[in-house]
């Protein structure tokens, strides 16, 4: 009776056993895939380029305006956090396109069966992606804050301002939404299975959509706009109170990002790669 029952409870715990290492080999082959492949590079490439290219035209917009002939446009002294803040609506595209990538072009190209066969589990799959990207746009969003910073400050010259903890919080901010607008991107990609259909939503998401809804004497539709992740984001970087705290932003856009891997998940399963 003894034996049996051993044998009932080493049949029973093996699986949950093999199920850490079955992601642990899942998360190492969605890492070898994503660093072999040239787009990746390229990709990370282009958004240092963006960021430093937006942080130093933001940085001299700054700078002129406090020493032009109008004094209606005097800025001030800025930090460089803003500077950083207001770049990232041009160069998350680029973090976009790293995320989406990591999904469509294996629908693209059909190696997305072998990868459901190596892992046929959709839902790991998909998870060992999300963590893969979201750890490596995060680490992206890092070396792009600090290129950011270093492009602007000296450009800003007298009228910058960079405090060692407020710059080092908004390069972290910057990083922690690449994150999730990374991830945001993978999920949707699973959905939708195209890379220019994706990044069409993406850019109606992030940007049309919210632009289009925000009406200054109309403030149920500002109220909706406030919902979507650019914004929340946005708001989450710029540590503002108002509309909401900067952490509800967080909240919100981590909810988007859920929300797509949730879409992702389910459109693996009901189709077939």
């Amino acid at each position: 009776m003894s034996t049996r029952t051993e044998v009932g409870t080493r049949s029973a715990t093996a699986p949950a056993a093999g199920a850490p290492a079955a992601f642990r080999g899942a998360l190492a082959a969605e890492w070898t895939k994503l660093f072999s492949v040239r787009s990746t590079w390229w990709t990370a490439l282009a958004g240092l380029l963006v960021m430093a290219a937006s942080a130093g035209q933001l940085a001299i917009y700054a700078a002129n305006a406090n020493t032009n002939d109008d004094p209606a446009d005097d800025r001030g002294i800025v930090t460089v956090g803003s500077v950083l803040v207001d770049s990232v609506e041009l160069t998350q595209y680029a973090v976009l396109a790293l995320g989406l990538l990591a999904i469509t072009a294996e629908f693209t190209s059909g190696t997305i069966r072998t990868t459901l066969q190596c892992t046929p589990s959709r839902g790991r799959v998909l998870l060992a992606k999300a963590v893969v990207t979201g750890t490596v746009t995060f680490a992206l969003g890092l070396l792009l804050g600090g290129v950011g910073a270093l492009v602007a400050r000296p450009v800003l010259g007298e009228w910058g301002s960079a405090p060692a903890a407020g710059t080092i919080g908004d390069i972290v901010a910057v990083a922690a939404y690449l994150a999730l607008v990374g991830v945001l991107a993978l999920g949707l990609g699973a959905a939708l299975r195209s890379a220019v259909l994706t990044i069409v939503v993406l850019f109606a998401t992030l940007m049309i959509v919210p632009l289009s809804l925000q009406e200054p004497d109309i403030d149920l539709l500002n109220r909706i706009a406030d919902g979507f992740p650019g914004v929340a984001g946005g708001h989450f970087m710029a540590g503002d109170t108002e509309p909401y705290p900067s952490l509800v932003g967080l909240l919100l856009l981590a909810g988007w990002a859920a929300a797509a891997l949730l879409l992702g998940r389910a459109a693996l399963r009901r189709r077939d790669a």
